[in-house]
């Protein structure tokens, strides 16, 4: 199996994702980590990930992100306006996310996302 194509997006001070990355190398697994505060996200990219997870899966309305919008911006969120929320403020984006293969893993539970990588890395 190879991991090479495995992408861990997220940002580095993320608890969730610092546990993810501890376990990938615990696991001796090769992976790139995208930092999307620093490396920015773009269209495309979301746009995958909505392609094969729910918008209400990928943004995360518990972050502290979410909390500091406008009250307006929290009302009638539907697919297009999420999209436009995550672009402009990367950290609603429910992290970490994961992409191997063509495949999206949204968040990071040890022993979910072991099978998930072994389905589909």
């Amino acid at each position: 199996m190879s991991d090479a194509s495995l992408v861990l997006f997220g940002i580095k001070n993320c608890d969730t994702v610092k546990k993810a990355r501890k376990h990938l190398e615990q696991q001796d697994r090769s992976y790139q980590f995208h930092d999307f505060r620093e490396q920015g996200l773009d269209q495309a990219t979301i746009e995958r990930w909505l392609g094969q997870v729910e918008f209400k899966t990928l943004l995360n309305t518990r972050s502290t992100s979410w909390r500091q919008l406008d009250d307006a911006d929290k009302q009638e969120v539907d697919q297009a306006k999420a999209l436009s929320l995550m672009l402009a403020n990367p950290t609603l984006v429910k992290r970490p996310v994961a992409e191997v293969n063509g495949a999206v893993n949204v968040g990071f539970k040890a022993a979910d996302f072991d099978l998930w990588l072994n389905q589909h890395g």
